[in-house]
């Protein structure tokens, strides 16, 4: 598993955070240095600030902060949820058939904008990271909606977690 080290529960957002994740590295077929940069930010961005509250591990009694190992079998995402003991709380699957197109997009986006980074006008770069940013605030949404019942988290943590389903379905 690719991660970073875990984190203190103090951050904000209370204890129904994720102080720990960890994408499963059988899972990531293909990296480049673009690739790693968005994963790395992406996590350091998450750890800092998120909020996350598995519903049925919460009713249970667990408060949190959460470790998450994300990985992807069978054409969905596995979301391993652990308390910071490492005990597994519960074990999320979530279908990916409707992010086929948002990842699709969201990578063709992604590329659009890196080489436009190497030889397009600002006003060029900006209209497309403008198209990549809609792209990705619309999967978010939808990742939002797929997890209702099952984890409450706000738009900037299912914003960062897409991010980590795309470096997930890289394929060289």
């Amino acid at each position: 598993m690719a991660d970073l080290p875990p984190d203190s529960a103090t951050v904000p957002g209370g204890t129904h955070r994720i102080a720990h994740i960890a994408l499963d590295e059988e899972t990531i077929l293909w990296r480049n240095a673009d690739v790693e940069q968005e994963r790395r930010v992406a996590i350091y961005d998450l750890i800092e600030e998120n909020t996350f509250k598995p519903v049925r591990s919460a009713e249970r009694g667990a408060k949190g902060p959460y470790r998450l190992n994300l990985g992807v079998r069978d054409g969905r995402l596995v979301m391993q949820i652990s308390d910071e003991a490492e005990q597994e709380l519960e074990t999320l699957l979530i279908g990916l058939a409707r992010f086929r197109r948002p990842i699709r997009e969201y990578f063709a986006i992604c590329d659009s904008y890196y080489q436009a980074i190497r030889k397009a006008t600002p006003a060029e770069i900006e209209t497309i990271d403008m198209a990549r940013r809609g792209i990705h605030n619309n999967a978010a949404e939808l990742l939002k909606e797929r997890l209702e019942g099952k984890v409450e988290t706000d738009f900037a943590t299912a914003r960062r977690l897409f991010t980590l389903i795309c470096v997930l379905h890289i394929k060289g």
